[in-house]
């Protein structure tokens, strides 16, 4: 909160951020903008929020009785008429008659004040609002009195010290139909209720705010069961928190594919490709590998319903309707030109917001293009795409391409990205074959490979493509190639099997016939050795008996 600006908080989820407070405390703040624009809201919202937090206020109507105002705001949750009953809040009800008053001529607004001085006092606000000053003021015919007694209005509710919002139609070149509000205010804001392409939008600007800093964009607003919320998107940058863990993609053939296993947390992962490529079914993969981890996921689908999500993705084994059952998957799903992209961006950043997904998947992007330009549609996604990453949330975004040819998104959004999956359906010889592209992986190293890309009852697999004489081959191409590469290889084991049988058999020959050879070269040896043996006996006993000869002779000689 700057210093020396004292704020009140008007409990306004949003607005109190852009304006780094709330309204300006003790001074009046003016709300314009033209008919059904949400002033009245603004105003109920401020005022309720403010009692429930201890500062009771006045709610002023010259138009609406206080059963009606009690009423338009019972649908959103306020309850009005019970912080009436507990002294919180006053409603004044002043009913201006023009006719009745141009009989009496020139008046001033000392009979308001004391009006309004009694309301205050009896609840002792410390909040006041005016619901609409032209009503008020449309008893005056002279400028110069209306101008005196505009300023002497603003003075009057400064001096009481009350935070007021006062709110005013739009005038003819001007904020409102007098055209002074706006000077004597020390906030204006002003509400914008446009349609465009038959397409309705709420917008929100802060014209001007005395005395401090306040976002000056447009910022779109939303209306709905919850009440009145701004959303300020807008102020998103590249403040964010980088994270080295890895998430899986669910398809563990896509996961190798990447060095470490999976991408990194709260990246962008966009997924294109043309029509029946499968980019939903990738997502999905996504969507189950975050719901298995125990962590929440988020589907934004803009052309299919929950219903037909989860029909679809049995198909390819996948059941997603446990995970919606047991509060881990949300699926919203809205046509592009049922709100505005500025009216898509809010819904989804509050949808995010209340759910907190680790995962978040918009399915296709490219369904904004016909609902703005093309800038439009790229600063719309550039916001979501900062939104995710600064509050750690992976994302995944599926583009459908209407020419295979052309590796390019019609946003140009792929230079936000920081992985790019392109998926492709390839002709060969008469069917269609997907092939998946890797193109880039910011901060990891990945495969380069194109990978065949199997949808099938048993999920979806990425199978390397089979390398033939022209080129590499995909689909029944492949399977053929690889039968009969089967084939051939069986034939060539059968050569090399019958081969080393001829050779083994040769070698058993062979060694059949040198044991026979080694069997008759030993019993020759044993043959010679038997008969040297016999000469050596021979000769032994021939020696013997020559001796025994020679000694029977010596004897005779005796």
């Amino acid at each position: 909160m700057t210093a020396g600006i004292e704020k009140a908080l008007t409990g306004i989820e949003g607005f109190d951020d852009i304006t780094m407070g709330g309204l300006p405390r003790g001074r009046p703040t003016l709300v314009c903008g033209s008919a059904g624009c949400g002033k009245t809201l603004f105003a109920s919202t401020f005022l309720v929020n403010g009692a429930r937090e201890g500062e009771p206020g006045v709610f002023v109507t010259f138009e609406e009785r206080p059963r009606d105002i009690v009423d338009n705001v019972a649908s959103l949750g306020f309850g009005l008429d019970s912080l009436v009953e507990k002294g919180l809040v006053a409603i004044e009800h002043i009913a201006v008659e023009p006719s009745e008053l141009a009989e009496v001529g020139d008046y001033d607004l000392e009979g308001l004040f004391l009006r309004l001085e009694l309301a205050i006092d009896e609840v002792g606000a410390k909040r006041i609002v005016l619901d609409t000053i032209e009503s008020l003021f449309s008893a005056f015919q002279n400028p110069a009195i209306l101008r005196a007694e505009i300023r002497r209005l603003f003075d009057w509710l400064k001096e009481k010290g009350l935070t007021a919002v006062i709110t005013g139609e739009r005038g003819d070149g001007s904020l409102t139909r007098q055209g002074l509000e706006e000077y004597v205010s020390d906030c204006v804001i002003l509400l914008d209720h446009r349609v465009h392409n038959q397409i309705s939008t709420r917008r929100m600007r802060i014209v001007k705010y005395r005395g401090t800093a306040h976002g000056t964009n447009e910022y779109p607003f939303l209306i709905g069961e919850e009440g009145f919320s701004v959303l300020p998107v807008s102020s998103l940058g590249l403040a964010h928190k980088v994270f080295e863990e890895r998430v899986s993609s669910g398809i563990a053939d896509l996961d190798q594919m990447l060095t470490g296993g999976g991408f990194h947390r709260a990246s962008s992962i966009l997924v294109s490709g043309v029509a029946g490529s499968g980019k939903s079914s990738m997502a999905m993969c996504f969507v189950d590998a975050a719901c298995r981890r125990g962590e929440r996921a988020m589907i934004f689908s803009f052309e299919e319903s929950a219903g037909q999500i989860v029909r679809n993705m049995r198909s390819i084994g996948l059941d997603i309707a446990p995970w919606i059952g047991g509060d881990l998957l949300r699926c919203v799903s809205a046509r592009p030109t049922f709100y505005s992209l500025e009216m898509h961006l809010a819904i989804m950043i509050r949808e995010i917001a209340r759910f907190r997904p680790s995962l978040v998947v918009l399915d296709p992007i490219s369904a904004f293009m016909d609902s703005g330009e093309t800038l439009e549609v790229q600063s719309m996604l550039l916001r979501m795409v900062d939104y995710l990453k600064s509050n750690g949330i992976t994302a995944v975004f599926t583009h459908l391409a209407h020419d295979q040819a052309l590796a390019q998104t019609d946003a140009g959004l792929s230079s936000l990205m920081d992985a790019w999956l392109l998926l492709l359906n390839r002709e060969v010889n008469g069917e269609f074959n997907r092939e998946l592209y890797l193109l880039k992986a910011r901060g990891m190293a990945h495969s380069n490979q194109v990978r065949e890309f199997v949808m099938s009852d048993d999920g979806i697999s990425l199978v390397e493509p089979y390398l033939g004489e022209n080129g590499a081959l995909t689909g029944s191409a492949r399977r053929f190639a690889e039968a009969q590469a089967r084939r051939n290889e069986v034939d060539r084991r059968t050569t090399v099997t019958a081969l080393q049988q001829k050779v083994e058999q040769r070698r058993r020959k062979a060694e059949v016939e040198i044991a026979a050879l080694q069997a008759d070269v030993a019993a020759e040896e044993a043959e010679l050795l038997r008969l040297i043996q016999a000469e050596t006996d021979f000769r032994d006993q021939a020696a013997s008996d020559l001796a025994e000869l020679a000694t029977g002779r010596s004897a005779f000689r005796g």
